[in-house]
């Protein structure tokens, strides 16, 4: 059985913001807080937020590390609504993108790493 990606670790150089934005964003995904910091899917997989250690650079794009990360949605009209939801709860949301069919809505946190929420039509990869 090959190994499943279970969790990401992001450090943020202001928690308050980020907690903010999180706060916002992850229960709209279907995510809960069990504990500070700690969010889960219910499903196995969890996100951990950590204060980034002083004096460390934020995210930049096209550097090297981890680019953004990807949820799948169930639906185009979910990115949609998803948008929508975010901006009435004061996140600058970006436009959406379509990626050959598939519908993505890409995300910066407070320190610019994004969120990619994307639906994929039947048969469309994730990646490719």
């Amino acid at each position: 059985m090959p190994a499943k990606i279970d969790h990401l670790t992001i450090a943020m150089s202001d928690r308050e913001a980020s907690e903010r934005h999180y706060g916002i964003l992850l229960p709209l995904v279907g995510f809960r807080e069990e504990k500070r910091g700690i969010w889960t899917d219910g499903e196995g997989f969890y996100l951990q937020f950590m204060t980034a250690k002083k004096g460390t650079g934020p995210y930049e794009r096209y550097g090297a590390g981890l680019n953004h990360w990807g949820l799948a949605m169930e639906s185009k009209e979910s990115v949609e609504q998803l948008r929508d939801r975010l901006i009435e709860a004061g996140i600058d949301a970006q436009p959406l993108q379509d990626l050959g069919g598939a519908t993505a809505l890409f995300l910066p946190d407070p320190d610019g790493l994004r969120a990619e929420f994307t639906y994929y039509p039947d048969g469309m990869p994730p990646v490719g």
